[in-house]
């Protein structure tokens, strides 16, 4: 455990660029972070270990109803002089431990706080119990100068406890810290699970909560839908990147390429450019991408789905990073002639195709195939033909 006069440091505290946010750009960088960490407002957030309030400040502007607490009543001072006016209650008391009785939460914020505990994985239990069904955690961490904690230990502190953890580096974003930084500094969201939702076939999320529906409801026959699924065929030369399945309860310990579902509203680019961002860590303009192939597969016993193969050039977005270490165990590239047998027999088929340069498929299983691909089986991809249009006479 570290020990530091907090009520000494109250007078300076806010001189630090990502302490005092004074600083319009530095101010910009966090209020954007936390719009993409935080749930949608308005939300109870309780901000642990608030210093003088300046996320907590940002959180209330944003539309949250915000509850501050530190241990130092320097700080505690500081912070009701920057929070008047917006709403926010701030309390005095530990952060491993805060006063706010049975009350509980949509999200708990903790930035740079846990480094200096005594039992960090103790704290991490008692905050996780803080937070309503569906709530998350945000945790601002590092390592640098030989102390803090790094992210691997805190991912693995949080894997019971929560159903899914984003990993997100921070060292290299200039613009949250006043300037360059050649230390360990990341977030993590870790969110808990919601109140019975249903799961696709994949384990993820549908986002719908399964109701039991009266005597008296009328049977309304469904209309066919499909879920809509992204790849991304990330290139390196002759190399494409895959990440092996870990944790979701689907094809775990196979390799998969980049992937998701299109959320309501997205449009597919916008999906694969989303993402890439959570799943790899990288930063893809729409314009960067590439359709590879459009594939309608149908898994062994479950419905069919469309998905849609992007191609992106891997010099470009950044360098890939695994920003989801509950549902991916590692990233690796490998030689797109020589893909590996152990993947998910859905990937291996749309990258296959995707070599022969075949643009439209159909990946039809039967009933008794296996999800992983199993090279001695018949091949289940269908290439279909596409209509090649003549230019106009002028």
């Amino acid at each position: 455990m570290t020990t530091i006069d907090w009520d000494a440091a109250a007078d300076t505290f806010d001189d630090e660029p990502d302490h005092g946010l004074r600083d319009p750009a530095v101010r910009g960088a966090w209020a954007e972070r936390m719009r993409h960490w935080l749930p949608p407002a308005p939300s109870d957030v309780l901000d642990l270990g608030c210093g003088t309030g300046s996320l907590a400040l940002l959180a209330a502007g944003q539309g949250h109803r915000v509850t501050a607490v530190d241990l130092s009543p320097r700080m505690v001072e500081a912070a009701h002089r920057k929070l008047a006016g917006t709403g926010a209650e701030v309390l005095t008391g530990p952060a491993e431990r805060p006063p706010v009785g049975d009350r509980r939460y949509d999200a708990v914020l903790v930035r740079h706080v846990l480094w200096a505990m005594e039992d960090p994985e103790a704290a991490l239990t008692h905050w996780t119990s803080l937070l309503r069904p569906g709530g998350r955690l945000v945790l601002v961490e590092g390592v640098w100068e030989g102390s803090g904690l790094p992210a691997a230990r805190l991912i693995a502190a949080l894997g019971p406890l929560s159903r899914r953890i984003d990993h997100e580096r921070l060292s290299d974003v200039p613009g949250l810290w006043g300037g360059p930084v050649h230390d360990e500094r990341y977030a993590l969201v870790a969110r808990i699970a919601p109140a019975g939702p249903a799961r696709g076939p994949d384990g993820e999320d549908t986002g719908v909560t399964a109701v039991r529906r009266g005597e008296d409801a009328h049977a309304v026959p469904a209309r066919h839908s499909e879920v809509v699924d992204v790849h991304l065929v990330l290139r390196r030369g002759d190399e494409v990147l895959l990440a092996r399945r870990a944790g979701t309860g689907y094809g775990d310990g196979l390799w998969n390429g980049p992937s998701g579902h299109v959320e309501e509203g997205e449009d597919v680019r916008a999906a694969m450019v989303r993402e890439a961002r959570e799943e790899i860590g990288v930063e893809f303009a729409p314009e960067d991408l590439r359709v590879a192939l459009v594939m309608q597969h149908r898994g062994p016993g479950d419905p069919p789905r469309t998905g849609w193969f992007f191609e992106a050039d891997g010099a470009r977005g950044g360098e890939p990073y695994n920003r989801e270490p509950h549902k991916c165990s590692e990233l690796a590239w490998h030689p797109l002639a020589a893909l590996p047998d152990d993947m998910v027999a859905y990937c291996r088929a749309g990258f296959e195709a995707y070599r022969r340069g075949e643009r439209f498929v159909l990946h039809w299983h039967e009933d008794d195939d296996p999800i992983a691909h199993d090279p001695g089986l018949p091949d289940r991809a269908v290439p279909l033909p596409a209509t090649r249009v003549s230019p106009a006479a002028g």
